[in-house]
């Protein structure tokens, strides 16, 4: 029996075109804004939603964050 090992042959890493990684950051930069959106603004001057069943969806995750709530 042979005591060698078989190595593959390293390959190169293939580049990734801007063009197919900028819809995902954007789409991925929109979504981290409404996320800290609704995390730390929300039920306060800029209220979009009405009633406080978000606030206390969030409410956790905002303490989590250091943002004030009370």
């Amino acid at each position: 029996m042979s005591n060698l090992i078989h190595a593959p042959a390293r390959q190169r890493p293939v580049p990734i075109p801007i063009r197919d990684v900028l819809p995902w950051a954007v789409f991925s930069g929109i979504i981290a804004v409404l996320s800290i959106y609704f995390v730390g603004s929300e039920q306060g001057a800029t209220s979009l939603i009405s009633g406080h069943f978000l606030h206390e969806f969030v409410h956790d995750g905002r303490h989590f964050l250091a943002f004030p709530c009370h």
